[in-house]
């Protein structure tokens, strides 16, 4: 299934959220620009559970340890890793934006993404291979989403058999069904290479979720609950 939009409206501009997809497309542009570069600074500024695991006893700086886990939120594999993530981003990520207030959704969603690469870190544990991806702060974003307005309705492309449809679909079931496959591929992960094999961070994803689900009820609401379905 892929969201095309919701049907709440923000009653806010959308600073925080537009200035996250602009320092992602700006950081990606400076990778395209690196050349053979790219993989030294993919390796030193995303998240390798094995690197972060192996501290103290490795003697790297406390910052070459910790800092990934920030910078990571804003490297990107590929122009699709970089467009899908941005995608969901500003679907969903208005809307919490709206409801927290700005400063406090900039805490959220960087909170999001530190926690969703520790969840990484921790059932990736032996892998060297770097996670890099905004996927799991943006998963966050979702699990906020699904807590604060389960019943909007989104607009979302659906196959269905051959045929595909483009039907209005309660959010919880467009998200829970996104979780759902999340969960299940990264269960299939570690049941097959026992965590440790390439690809998508699924458990990223899932554990930015939940995380989400937790923290939003954790800051103050700045709008209104909105439970109306519009047409």
């Amino acid at each position: 299934m892929i969201p095309f939009r919701d049907n709440i409206p923000s009653r806010s501009f959308p600073l925080i959220t537009i200035l996250i997809i602009v320092a992602n497309v700006l950081v990606f542009l400076y990778e395209l620009s690196l050349g053979r570069g790219l993989e030294r600074l993919i390796m030193h500024y995303g998240v390798v559970p094995a690197t972060v695991l192996a501290w103290p006893r490795s003697n790297l700086p406390l910052a070459a340890v910790a800092l990934p886990f920030f910078t990571s939120m804003f490297l990107h594999g590929g122009w699709l890793h970089l467009i899908g993530n941005m995608w969901y981003l500003w679907i969903f990520g208005d809307n919490i934006e709206d409801r927290l207030g700005h400063f406090s959704y900039l805490i959220f969603y960087l909170l999001c993404g530190v926690g969703a690469g520790i969840v990484h870190t921790i059932l990736n544990a032996g892998t060297e291979i770097p996670s890099v991806g905004a996927s799991g702060a943006i998963a966050g974003v979702l699990g906020a989403y699904v807590v604060s307005y389960p019943f909007a309705r989104v607009l979302t492309l659906v196959p269905i058999f051959v045929f595909l449809q483009v039907i209005e679909i309660p959010a919880l079931l467009v998200l829970g069904f996104w979780f759902v496959m999340q969960f299940l591929s990264g269960t299939a992960s570690l049941a097959i290479a026992g965590g440790n094999a390439g690809g998508v961070a699924w458990w990223a994803h899932v554990g930015g979720f939940v995380i989400g689900m937790i923290l939003v009820g954790l800051f103050p609401r700045k709008d209104r609950p909105r439970y109306e379905w519009r047409t």
